[in-house]
């Protein structure tokens, strides 16, 4: 198979890019490298045109098919960015920035995009324009929605857009997906806390926070069980919980719990937000204290792929890979790939890549073995919706 074998030629040095994406990782935005770079490669690669600063540090590169009667132009999307947490692998392609790495494989999807744009454009062997997308700020910032509204859709005239991540919970190579309602929305909430600080020696002197705080912690833990249609699937999760003070002999004035809710139904998350906000304020006034609900950043919505792209996307995956998992289970995972769907017909496929640790986890890392099958479905995706 032509585009297989081409892929095994250009393994060792798609991995050395992917390698080198993961040893500078840089967060959200603030890409200057990761731009950088990708703009660079959709230049020597001979692309049309390489369009920088879509939503505010996004990139796009066109390739136009050996003709173009057809008119359509599909966009293919990966993401850029990293996380901020501190590398536990021990590679030797470890990050070189403390505190910050790539936890969720972007850089593997960015060099899987790459090493597809290449081949795209080696071979041109299509009818239409290819569009490959490459968005900053999936994790927490919304940068779908930036080069959404930066008109990613009408200015280069997208008609699908297709998306793609990787999956530690699924084998090696093998692709999964469902039409419908996929990836969870996603609320990120902070409850501030306020009583009266002192002197942990005398705590009948204070309204203690801490006790009020950790009372919500508790009392939250019934808003799935207790107050949600049991057929619903939901996640309510407290994952801070900070004061204002260290001291052990010190009874804060104030703390801040934060969290996330995860949805998949609007009516439940709008009710299960009141119920956040009933418990804690009602929790905090039983200790004395004073509690009040926000929201840390705009929430993702549902991730739902559109059914006929989905079709699309299981024909391709069969090409590549033989098999192709139709009825995945949904995830409440949170992906602002989202807004793209929802400007634009398309579809969001899963890619196994073995074993490990989780995504998100310290001492994870993008399984390099998998690149060839991933741009191999780039490739067979465009060849199969635009015949040359």
């Amino acid at each position: 198979m032509p585009v297989r074998n081409r892929f095994a030629e250009l393994h060792a040095e798609v991995t050395a890019w992917r390698r080198d994406l993961h040893q500078h990782p840089e967060l959200q935005y603030d890409l200057p490298r990761t731009s950088g770079i990708v703009a660079d490669k959709l230049r020597a690669f001979g692309c049309d045109e390489v369009v920088t600063g879509i939503g505010k540090t996004g990139v796009v590169g066109l390739i136009h098919g050996k003709r173009t009667v057809s008119g359509k132009v599909i966009g293919l999307r990966a993401d850029m960015d990293a996380l901020p947490i501190f590398e536990a692998t021990g590679a030797e392609h470890a990050s070189q920035s403390p505190g910050k790495m790539h936890a969720c494989g972007h850089d593997g999807h960015t060099a899987m995009l790459l090493g597809a744009a290449q081949y795209l454009a080696e071979t041109r062997n299509f009818d239409g324009t290819v569009a490959v997308v490459f968005q900053p700020a999936e994790e927490g910032g919304a940068g779908a929605e930036a080069m959404v509204q930066d008109g990613l859709i009408d200015k280069f005239g997208i008609s699908e857009i297709y998306g793609l991540h990787n999956s530690p919970l699924l084998p090696l190579g093998q692709f999964a997906i469902r039409p419908g309602a996929f990836y969870a929305a996603v609320d990120s909430f902070h409850i501030n806390v306020r009583g009266k600080g002192g002197h942990a020696a005398r705590p009948n002197n204070t309204v203690d926070t801490t006790l009020a705080a950790s009372a919500i912690v508790m009392a939250l833990q019934s808003v799935v069980s207790r107050n949600t249609d049991p057929q619903q699937p939901l996640v309510v999760s407290v994952t801070s919980f900070r004061t204002e003070s260290e001291a052990f002999n010190v009874i804060p004035e104030h703390v801040v719990l934060r969290g996330t809710v995860r949805s998949f139904d609007m009516d439940v998350r709008a009710a299960t937000l009141d119920r956040i906000e009933a418990l804690a304020k009602l929790t905090a006034e039983s200790y004395g204290a004073a509690a009040a609900l926000g929201f840390d950043e705009e929430p993702y919505p549902v991730m739902a792929n559109h059914e006929t792209e989905t079709a699309h996307c299981i024909s391709a995956a069969r090409a590549v890979a033989g098999t192709c998992i139709t009825d995945a289970p949904r995830t409440t995972g949170g992906e602002d790939f989202a807004y793209m769907l929802r400007a634009c017909p398309g579809a969001y496929i899963q890619l196994g890549v073995g074993a490990g640790p989780g995504l998100h986890h310290p001492e994870y890392d993008f399984n390099d073995e998998v690149i060839p099958t991933g741009c191999s479905y780039w490739v067979s995706l465009v060849e199969e919706r635009m015949p040359a």
